[in-house]
């Protein structure tokens, strides 16, 4: 049995509940209820859950240092558990990918994600999986107003699916590797 850290990237609060930016959130929160995890122990600055996924041990974790700051949770548990960097993964949103659709990737930069650039901060490290979920480009206004704005009542079905394919492309990465998830997930 292999133990992995699942960490979705989003804000803490109620006011960020449900925003395109707390996809990462979701994902965590749909696998801790398909798989029974109860995520309430707050530990390296995040609330995290341990149980099994896969046959593999499992912790599920929602930083809540807001997304500026994920690094340093990220960093704090994979040392507490001692966790390598191979067995880490990272859920968030991305609006540079279109709605609904998944990219997973073994490594690489940050892309003008500020959660994912503190956490190569941190780690001072790439090379980690990480599972980015499209949220669609802004129509209107600014990137931030895009990110903490909730989804369109058209939009919803689109995003519960992704979170749902999210979940999925975990957990055949956990089951049958990356290359077998990259080539099924990316929708």
């Amino acid at each position: 049995m292999e133990k992995y850290i699942i960490v979705g990237l989003g804000n803490p609060g109620f006011r960020y509940k449900r925003t395109r930016h707390n996809m990462g959130f979701m994902v965590i929160e749909y696998l801790s209820e398909k798989h029974h995890i109860k995520i309430k122990k707050l530990k390296g600055k995040a609330l995290i859950g341990e149980g099994t996924i896969s046959n593999n041990s499992v912790i599920l974790a929602k930083p809540q240092t807001y997304m500026n700051l994920s690094g340093q949770s990220i960093n704090e548990l994979l040392n507490y558990f001692d966790i390598p960097l191979d067995h880490l993964i990272v859920i968030y949103d991305d609006m540079d990918i279109d709605l609904g659709k998944i990219r997973i990737r073994k490594k690489g930069g940050s892309g003008s994600h500020n959660g994912m650039k503190s956490i190569i901060y941190q780690l001072q490290s790439e090379d980690f999986i990480r599972v980015r979920i499209g949220i669609g480009e802004k129509v209107y206004g600014d990137a931030k107003g895009h990110v903490l704005s909730k989804f369109s009542k058209e939009e919803k079905a689109i995003a519960f699916e992704a979170i749902q394919n999210g979940a999925n492309a975990i957990e055949a990465i956990m089951e049958q590797g990356i290359n077998f998830a990259m080539n099924r997930y990316h929708l």
